[in-house]
């Protein structure tokens, strides 16, 4: 099959070095680039849909998915309390394992010993795929779910892990999946980001903002958050004593200046990206407060959710809006579980039972209904839903009660999109410790989703100081296995 190279260069120009341009120069320059055209369309009453850098395109190949939904459950959720049952930790609790390593500990004080889980776990869905007692929702959704359970990664510290789950590298820097999916898809919505995140009620991960940055892209690819109360977007309201004539008046005026310096460096991308942003912000003073107002959903639906459930209203919401956005043409959505500012997140170092009862009762229910209401608007078969967090925890105590990192094995989901549902892949060995049987790395989970949207991983690249960047650096495979 034929394989196109996509490159920085091919899509966005050279990225020349920028210097001062006299006032003279300035005030005489003329013409423009996309984004001129783009802003003098736009204050024209008209959206021209030939002149953005986030247009939608098409792949290279025939994808099977449009759009992803990232669950992601930041801090770590213990793979052998929830999708990875281990008997044999009940037959050695309390006793040294024989796998376990003390330099692979993050904390000193993590024991060699096997902790049993406090949870049961039962078969379900056609195929018997065994699920802890603790997401008795999405276990009626088992023949969706394509369960890998031997996912493994190259940090047992947050911050590096999630940059390697978001960017594929573990050094600040580089573009995130839902950038680079951007980049080589556009988007079908000219109203909306194609990159859209969605924070935990607790804030954002680790990083902040880093695990949504376009790195090295323009800016025109990075995540844009959206915020659970108000207006979606912070600033996109006009403020007190603007009306839109004056706003227009305003982009008039810096469509002529943007105008005259585009013609003074006609291959600067920044520029564009700038102008591209402008043209996106007055759009969605209009679509992004829509999007938001999940008012006109029906009571059934919100009910599903758990929109005004206890524990699930926030979660809960963040689905429901994950769902709408991909309605809509977003093409990446990341829908955050747990944050930095409080005890919300996966990260159960000590008194596990209580974290993950807590975790689990925000989520359970609402991933339930994002996949069951995806199901019945026809959406799931082109849309990717991956969930999972930057590693896993330790089969062995932290404590009395809790467990550290472990980056060696643990477990990730996907469904729809072109996924086998009903199935399990690989396997760790009898204590969860290490992935040992179809090993899957971070590498392999970036190049699958990008294969499923209709790229080849090691065509799709960007120009960075002299070299041809991509998400799975020099590695990764498909793992066709888990391809319908």
């Amino acid at each position: 099959m034929h394989r196109q190279l996509i490159t920085g260069k091919d899509l966005m120009g050279e990225q020349p070095r920028l210097t001062p341009l006299p006032r003279r120069h300035f005030l005489r320059a003329g013409g423009g680039g996309f984004g001129m055209l783009a802003l003098k369309s736009l204050l024209a009453g008209e959206v021209d849909q030939t002149s953005t850098p986030l247009n939608a395109r098409s792949a290279p190949f025939v994808p099977r998915a449009k759009s992803v939904i990232f669950l992601f459950m930041y801090g770590g959720p213990s793979q052998v309390d929830t999708f990875d049952p281990k008997p044999a930790l009940h037959k050695w609790h309390g006793k040294e394992i024989p796998v376990f390593k003390k330099d692979h500990a993050f904390f000193g004080e993590t024991k060699a010993t096997a902790m049993n889980t406090p949870y049961y776990f039962s078969k379900h869905g056609n195929a018997g795929i065994e699920i802890s007692n603790k997401y008795p929702y999405l276990a009626r959704h088992a023949d969706d779910l394509c369960v890998i359970r031997s996912m493994h990664t190259n940090s047992n510290n947050h911050g590096p892990a999630l940059f390697q789950m978001h960017t594929g590298y573990v050094e600040s820097g580089h573009p995130t999946l839902g950038s680079w999916v951007s980049y080589g898809l556009g988007t079908e919505t000219q109203n909306l980001p194609a990159y859209v995140v969605l924070l935990d009620k607790e804030g954002a991960p680790v990083n902040g903002a880093l695990n949504w940055t376009n790195g090295y892209m323009p800016a025109t690819y990075q995540g844009v958050p959206f915020r659970n109360s108000g207006p979606p977007i912070a600033y996109l309201k006009n403020p007190s004593g603007v009306t839109s004539e004056r706003q227009k008046a305003r982009l008039e005026l810096l469509h002529q200046w943007n105008q005259q310096t585009a013609q003074a460096y006609p291959g600067e991308s920044t520029l564009n990206a700038r102008v591209a942003a402008y043209e996106l912000a007055y759009r969605m003073q209009m679509e992004a407060p829509e999007v938001a107002d999940i008012s006109k959903e029906s009571k059934r639906t919100l009910d599903e959710y758990g929109v005004d459930g206890k524990n699930t209203h926030y979660f809960g919401r963040n689905c429901l809006l994950a769902r709408r956005l991909v309605e809509r043409g977003v093409r990446f959505v990341q829908v955050f579980s747990g944050g930095n500012r409080g005890p919300s997140a996966w990260d159960a170092h000590k008194d596990l039972k209580s974290n993950h009862d807590r975790q689990c009762a925000q989520t359970d229910q609402p991933i339930a209904a994002l996949l069951e209401d995806l199901k019945q608007r026809g959406l799931l078969d082109e849309t990717l839903v991956v969930w999972g967090g930057e590693f896993g925890r330790m089969p062995t105590h932290q404590g009395t009660d809790g467990r550290d990192h472990n980056p060696f094995g643990f477990t990730f989901w996907m469904a729809g999109g072109g996924i086998k549902g009903g199935i399990t892949y690989g396997a760790t060995d009898e204590f969860g410790y290490a992935a040992v049987e179809n090993k899957v790395h971070v590498h392999d989970l970036h190049a699958t989703i990008l294969h499923q949207l209709g790229f080849d991983h090691e065509q799709l690249t960007w120009r960075h100081n002299g070299r041809d960047f991509r998400i799975t650096d020099v590695h990764g495979k498909v793992i066709r296995e888990l391809l319908i």
